[in-house]
């Protein structure tokens, strides 16, 4: 009998844990539990070490506590202070990773933006977390044969949230165009949260040249700040600025995000 390896990952570790006891009764899976995101990164790490990677991750929507409007905004290779990942952002950081595996996100209310944004970031599933456990295992089985499943009472929330999403990035890609090279290559590093000063560095320009592009990047995205027009090239699907060896910004990679 093969055997589907499961990762709880919750930041009650009670709850984690005796999840993981129920399903570890099934003679078809296998399961270990994290209550963190750092913990279930480090959990993914020592498993592809050991050639025993996870099919699936069981995440709670509020790992590491919810974020303003509920956007994913941390990126899992840096915890922050606290140490904390939240949940989504850990679904598309680990799905980046591992294409492979596969997520169900865990809930305590009916959220169909939440759901959405789970979605996107490439989760399989979304289950309340007082579902039965015969449901759960349903869905754990379901999203190996690549199904998605979602409360029947989500599903108009849902579609509604991801057509306005749709409807959102296609806006903010067409603005996006409208940048030249250099506004752009201003607006990534703008994404990667660097300030005027070290874009002026990094782009050997004046500060004041700099000042003139950031000012000319927030005219035409129609904004009134950096983070509004961060938040904008986030769905246009603009990344940040990677930085080469020596702080250099290297060439934009072509995305078709």
């Amino acid at each position: 009998m093969v055997r589907s390896r499961v990762l709880v990952v919750a930041a009650h570790r009670i709850f984690a844990e005796s999840l993981a006891a129920a399903l570890a009764a099934e003679p078809d899976v296998d399961v270990s539990a994290a209550g963190s995101g750092p913990a279930a990164l480090r959990c993914l790490e020592r498993a592809v070490a050991e050639g025993r990677r996870y099919d699936v991750l069981l995440v709670d929507a509020d790992l590491g506590g919810r974020l303003p409007g509920g956007r994913a905004a941390v990126p899992v290779q840096v915890a922050n202070e606290e140490g904390l990942v939240d949940g989504i952002s850990l679904v598309a950081g680990v799905r980046a990773a591992h294409p492979a595996v596969r997520f169900v996100v865990l809930a305590a209310r009916h959220d169909p933006r939440g759901a959405a944004l789970a979605l996107q970031a490439g989760a399989c599933g979304w289950v309340a977390k007082d579902c039965s456990l015969s449901r759960l295992l349903n869905v754990i089985r379901g999203v190996l044969r690549d199904e998605t499943h979602l409360p029947p009472a989500l599903l108009t929330g849902v579609l509604r949230e991801l057509t306005a999403a749709r409807k959102h990035r296609t806006e903010s890609e067409r603005l996006v165009e409208s940048l030249t090279p250099r506004e752009r290559e201003v607006l990534r590093c703008m994404v990667a949260g660097l300030g005027r000063k070290a874009v002026a560095e990094r782009l050997f320009l004046s500060p004041h040249t700099v000042r003139t592009h950031m000012q000319n990047v927030l005219g035409k995205l129609g904004v009134h700040s950096t983070l509004a027009a961060v938040a904008l090239a986030r769905r246009a699907g603009v990344g940040p600025a990677d930085l080469g060896p020596t702080g250099q910004i290297m060439p934009e990679a072509t995305s078709s995000a």
